[in-house]
């Protein structure tokens, strides 16, 4: 490529330096040709203080040459812009309305190339720009008449993306200011990032205050960032930066390698941060910059080789040169002018055949305007920032610089060339932590395991328990023939000791995780703890629930004389605890079958490495689950608490009752208060704290195991101690005998002497009952047979003289045929049998009656008038062929019956 230019411009340069040899001797009578030019000497991006420089360089060197414009001479009408759109708006305007014509506008930023280039084709002017990189600005619609030496923005986003690929970053964040040129410039990279099967994640923009958006690009975990912001903007950026600590090895930032080389350090009152501060947060960070300085030692059109440019240009800027704003575009300037001079020297030649002059250029003449898009259009030769050429959207073709700071320098570490996709790297990049760093931060996934310790201790003593529970069921079975044994239903004690070994069983499985078993043993495993669970349930807490049910059901009863002589029907207690166990098997096969459990992961917050690692943390924990598992829990625990609920009851209800035919009721109600209390609280603990899986398999092991090992020794180790103590060897009436008494209390003794001293107070209560009877009986015989004959005469007695019968009726509150006689208040609590004792006969006279009341016997010397007795009297009195019995006070008789005499 270089022989092949230094042969294309061996003319130019023949003319060149005969033209600097000649040139003072043909400046006389040249016609002026004006340029208007807007340069941002501050502002967003003050380019313009390196750029004007160039410029006037570049007017020098052509004007001083005679093989280019010799009829000519380019001068430059400037203003400062300060790269703000409405400043430019007002300097345009002076531009446009004051003589003399300019016939190119250069502007410098996009947003204010953006406002000229439009004005400019209702003007018939040509806009050449040597800042501009908005991507919108390559609409050959809006902006017909527009060029720029300065390549679109868009150029960036393939080198970006390649760099994308070479380092596997597949996930970008950006970062804009809230400008067209930036916005276009990430739609550009948005689209071209999808078509490499890339994702830009976040997209964050802020106006003028960047905070917001990098505390933004902070909480989401923003690591590979595309900042897209004016210089002045990027120091207030990067100071947030440095206060989020958004930088360093985790980081890595892509910036436009426009910028001064010392931007970062440049005072700013607007930040408050300090110089050091502001350079460790951007160390590091990529820029991506056009090739604006011809990396190769060739000379250009201007016979400068790109050094000699720049030796010439720092001589300009004076002190600190490369930090001057627009020091990278100073090339680009340069060779805009040069663009512009050929481009009208070409215009000028056509022109000439016309008959007509540059020199008569006005806004209304759009044939020199047309002339001049042609030439420009065409135009291609060597610059000093390489080869100049526009595509046909009016844009600089040209490689791409990528450029990394290290330690606070800038340093070449590739090229691209979008137009071959070839991608030249020095493998001089350095990073931070010795290597690119992720995209995003690596999640590691990591199991949360039940502890190992835990496990062993909870394991150690269910299998204890499971001896202990055979020990109890061999005992049992052994002992089987002993009468004590078989009145404590054996064979529902053999249940229960079953059912705790499967409940002790079922603490195995339920400390089985992925650090012992597959991802495929695990609904296996699921499986076995809901059964073995469920099973040891129904048949330890079944058994015992169905004794305190029989015994409830056969005692608490009012007319239960005849339930409790009855004999004791087993198969209807192996039939509950059938029942019981068939519900659980039914529930359990339909549960497996509709709505199997299965393996889930539960996942948990993420957790930041003990050690400097970038990665974080993902625990999970495996659970067993299934598509409706609250519901069948809910079946599932409704009807166990129910039972456990109802046991309790039963077990109150049944405290203070004894019985032969199930001896152990009062073990089976102990074992059911604790049964049902640890399974009452263990069951929503552990479904609170599924989540902490030590915890929760504690729980739930220790709730199993305390509950075996009380039952399993509330209703076996009693036994074990009375045939060890008493011996097998008893004789089956001793065992009779003493069947009722207490086995681990002296209380039980107490109950059985108090049943059976009931009973025989029961018999002597029948007995008196009988004998009551046979009374009553001869009481009324005897009545019966005094009705029939007439009382004979009182022996012992005088008679009585006769009196004169009373003047009036004798008994006015009672009719002949009745007397009464009140008893006393106690008369039926003593009992009719008692009231024998006391009698008092009277016999009186009523009127009509012409007989005489011969006698008074008075049996019961206790009955005097006036007085009220505690004791019961029974008067009988003859009255028309009756007897009849009453009962009453003998005084109120007397007082309210003064026919009666005494």
């Amino acid at each position: 490529m270089a022989p092949k230019a230094a042969a294309a411009a061996a003319p130019w340069l023949r003319v060149a330096l005969l033209g600097s040899l000649l040139g003072p001797l043909w400046g006389a009578g040249r016609k002026s040709v004006h340029v208007g030019a807007l340069f941002p000497m501050s502002g967003g991006w003050p380019g313009g203080q390196a750029c004007l420089p160039a410029v006037r360089m570049a007017l020098e060197d052509i004007n001083e040459r005679r093989d280019i414009l010799p009829d000519y001479e380019l001068r430059l009408i400037h203003y400062d812009s300060k790269c703000d759109p409405g400043q430019a708006t007002k300097l345009l305007y002076e531009l446009l309305y004051n003589l003399p014509f300019k016939i190119i506008l250069m502007p410098g930023c996009s947003s204010v190339s953006t406002l000229v280039a439009e004005a400019a084709r209702i003007w018939n002017v040509t806009v050449l720009s040597y800042g501009s990189s908005s991507p919108a600005l390559s609409n050959r619609r809006r902006f017909p008449t527009f060029f720029r030496t300065h390549p679109s923005a868009t150029l960036h986003n393939p080198t970006r993306v390649q760099l994308f690929k070479k380092w596997g970053w597949t996930k970008i964040a950006t970062i804009q200011q809230t400008e067209e040129v930036f916005t276009s410039t990430l739609d550009d990279l948005d689209r071209r990032v999808k078509e490499a099967g890339l994702e830009i994640t976040f997209r964050q923009s802020f106006f003028s205050d960047p905070s917001a958006s990098v505390k933004n690009l902070k909480r989401q975990d923003a690591r590979i960032i595309v900042g897209l912001f004016y210089e002045t903007v990027a120091r207030k950026v990067f100071c947030e930066v440095y206060k989020e600590k958004l930088y360093g090895k985790k980081y890595v930032w892509f910036l436009i390698g426009w910028y001064a080389n010392k931007w970062f350090r440049t005072p700013d009152p607007s930040i408050n941060c300090t110089a050091d501060q502001m350079a460790e947060a951007v160390e590091g960070h990529i820029t991506t910059e056009i090739v604006m300085l011809n990396p190769e030692n060739t000379r250009s059109i201007s016979n400068m080789t790109s050094q000699e440019f720049i030796s010439k240009l720092e001589k300009r800027l004076g002190p600190n040169p490369k930090e001057t704003s627009g020091y990278q575009e100073a090339p680009l300037a340069y060779d805009a002018i040069w663009a512009l001079a050929l481009a009208l020297n070409k215009t000028a030649q056509e022109l000439a055949k016309q008959g007509v002059g540059l020199d008569e250029f006005n806004y209304n003449n759009k044939t020199i305007t047309d002339e001049i898009y042609r030439a420009l259009n065409s135009s291609a030769f060597e610059g000093v920032s390489g080869h100049v050429v526009f595509d046909a959207s009016g844009s600089r073709m040209a490689w791409t610089l990528i450029e990394q700071l290290q330690g606070g320098e800038y340093e070449k570490i590739g090229y691209y060339d979008s137009t071959k996709d070839n991608l030249s790297w020095y493998n001089n990049d350095k990073w931070i932590g010795g290597s690119p760093p992720a995209d995003y931060t690596k999640v590691i996934t990591t199991f949360r395991f039940l502890s190992q310790k835990l496990f062993i201790s909870m394991a150690v003593l269910a299998s204890l328990g499971i001896v202990l529970a055979v020990v109890c069921l061999a005992f049992n079975i052994y002992n089987g023939h002993v009468r004590y044994i078989q009145n404590s239903q054996p064979y529902l004690n053999n249940m229960t000791a079953v059912g705790c070994t499967l409940a002790l069983a079922a603490v195995f499985p339920l400390g089985l995780d992925g650090y012992h078993i597959g991802p495929g043993l695990f609904p296996l495993v699921c499986q076995a703890r809901l059964w073995l669970l469920g099973l040891g349930f129904s048949l330890a807490y079944g058994s015992m629930f169905t004794k305190i049910w029989w015994v409830h059901t056969v005692f608490t009863k009012k007319d239960d004389k005849k339930d409790k002589r009855k004999s004791l029907e087993p198969w209807k207690l192996y039939a509950t605890v059938g029942g019981l166990v068939a519900f659980d098997v039914v529930t359990l096969s339909v549960w497996q079958i509709v709505d199997p459990l299965h393996r889930t992961i539960e996942e948990f917050t993420k957790e930041e490495p003990k050690s400097d690692m970038d990665v974080s943390i993902l625990p999970q924990l495996e659970h067993c689950s299934s598509t409706k598992m609250n519901t069948w829990l809910g079946i599932f625990y409704g009807f166990k608490g129910l039972l456990l609920l109802l046991g309790i009851f039963l077990a109150y209800e049944t405290k203070s009752v004894s019985t032969e035919k199930i001896n152990d009721h009062r073990a089976v109600g102990m074992a059911i208060y604790n049964v049902a209390v640890l399974c009452l609280i263990t069951a929503p603990v552990t479904l609170i704290l599924s989540s902490q899986h030590d915890a929760a398999f504690a729980f739930a092991s220790l709730a199993v195991v305390f509950s075996s090992y009380i039952t399993l020794v509330v209703l076996f180790v009693p036994k074990v101690r009375r045939l060890i103590t008493r011996g097998e060897w008893q004789s089956e009436q001793q065992d009779t005998i003493k069947t009722g008494s207490s086995t681990n209390n002296n209380e039980e003794e107490k109950s059985r002497l108090l049943e059976k001293e009931n009973r025989e107070l029961e018999k002597i209560i029948a007995e008196k009952e009988e004998r009551v009877s046979e009374l009553r009986q001869q009481l009324q015989a005897r009545q019966q047979l005094q009705l029939r004959s007439p009382p004979p005469p009182f022996p012992g007695f005088p008679e009585f003289p006769e009196f004169p019968e009373p003047p009036g009726p004798l008994l006015p509150a009672f009719p002949p045929s009745l007397v009464r006689c009140l008893v006393s208040e106690q008369a039926e609590k003593l009992g009719r049998a008692n009231c024998d004792g006391s009698r008092v006969h009277l016999l009186y006279n009523v009127r009509g009656n012409s007989q005489k009341i011969p006698t008074f016997r008075l049996e019961n010397p206790k009955i005097q008038a006036g007085k009220s007795w505690n004791s019961c009297v029974k008067i009988t009195k003859f009255l028309a062929g009756k007897s009849q019995n009453s009962c009453g006070k003998i005084p109120e008789f007397l007082g309210e019956n003064p026919g009666i005499y005494v």
